[in-house]
């Protein structure tokens, strides 16, 4: 190719992307308009299809990210990307697919048991109900029968509940396994790729999002696993003192549980003090169990420490908007909001901050300013 067409070429190309909306013809237009509505169409359809398992994909890109390091130390050792990613995926999903039987088992014991002394828990609690004033000429014994009846028939379902848990479980664990691989071997590969796909106008706003978007992320997940390590090792410790059975299970439980909007520890502390009330007839380690839950876990550490350690890790929000990403997002989007409510909060705000600064604007126009000098046409929006 010639200088004459190069040069040719290069202002063709630069009167395509900065031509004016006047310009356009109506051949143009109308591709315009209907790759746009096919665009939307199939991004509506494809995000529908993966609604059920988004929230797999995204975590899977963030311990992908957190697993990087132990890759490339793996890569070293046995090279090949493929070994170590394969290791390092069984480094992650052995221990907690052990725990995770390990629970299963541990609380299938306990419903057979309840189910085989139905009559001695509910006599059992029939009796801590008539040690209470308001309830000592109430006869309550067969409304408590009806009680263990009823969670005993709960607890009995619980395998077939997973047998139908596990197909949803089963895709989103493959979702997982697969992305956490594929961003493993590939990620250098993925990065260059979307570069390549942003025009150089707006680095700055691609870089923003960027750094916005991976603040929030590592904040949001660091604070959450580790808020709710220090409230399940909490529970633990607790039942571990007042000698409740099932101690580890409970703890992975209130660990698991704890991610779910509404349901939180809460649900695991305040059965345990019932349980130390009732059946251990022990009033001041139920009160102690549900007094530490509450203040400590629910109110200091839910409210208060999870925000405040994700802003501090993000270093892009402040404690009061992780705070509401956090709640809102939870409460909006379900478990997935755990993520997507600090990282809308963390996009709005690199939005804002780029499209509010000056230099922003002043780049463009310079740029704009040195494609008028070299011959081509510019738009002014």
């Amino acid at each position: 190719m010639t200088a004459t067409q190069d040069r040719w070429e290069r202002r063709r190309v630069e009167r395509r992307i900065n031509g004016r909306l006047a310009d356009l013809t109506i051949p143009e237009l109308r591709r315009i308009l209907i790759t746009t509505m096919l665009f939307v169409v199939v991004l509506a359809l494809f995000l529908w299809m993966v609604r059920t398992v988004i929230i797999a994909a995204i975590l899977a890109i963030v311990i992908a990210l957190y697993l990087r390091p132990m890759y490339e130390w793996l890569v070293g050792r046995v090279g090949s990307k493929r070994s170590a990613a394969l290791l390092s995926l069984a480094l992650l999903v052995v221990p907690v697919l052990a725990l995770l039987t390990y629970s299963y088992l541990e609380i299938a014991g306990v419903a057979r048991y309840t189910a085989t002394h139905q009559e001695e828990i509910a006599s059992q609690i029939d009796v801590s109900l008539r040690r209470l004033p308001f309830l000592s000429g109430i006869n309550t014994g067969e409304t408590v029968r009806r009680w263990v009846l009823s969670a005993s028939n709960y607890g009995l379902r619980i395998p077939a509940f997973v047998q139908e848990a596990l197909t949803d479980f089963s895709v989103a664990a493959t979702i997982f396994a697969f992305t956490v691989f594929y961003i493993l071997v590939d990620a250098d590969k993925i990065a260059a790729y979307l570069r390549s796909k942003v025009p150089p106008r707006y680095d700055e706003l691609t870089r923003a999002l960027e750094t916005n978007a991976r603040g929030v992320l590592y904040g949001a997940i660091y604070s959450t696993f580790l808020t709710q390590a220090i409230k399940s090792a909490i529970i633990f410790a607790m039942m571990i003192l007042f000698r409740v059975p099932l101690a580890p299970v409970l703890a992975i439980l209130s660990f698991i549980i704890g991610f779910f909007p509404i349901v939180g520890s809460w649900s695991v502390y305040l059965p345990v003090a019932a349980w130390l009330l009732v059946f251990r007839d022990a009033p001041l380690q139920a009160g102690l169990m549900a007094a530490i839950g509450f203040f400590v876990n629910t109110v200091y550490i839910s409210t208060f420490l999870r925000p405040k350690i994700a802003a501090e890790k993000s270093a892009v929000l402040n404690f009061f908007w992780m705070f509401v990403g956090l709640v809102t997002g939870v409460y909006t989007f379900g478990l997935p909001g755990i993520l997507l409510g600090p990282i809308l909060i963390g996009l709005l705000k690199a939005i804002i901050d780029t499209v509010t600064t000056q230099a922003s604007w002043t780049m463009i126009e310079e740029a704009d300013d040195q494609l008028d000098g070299d011959g081509g046409t510019t738009a002014r929006v």
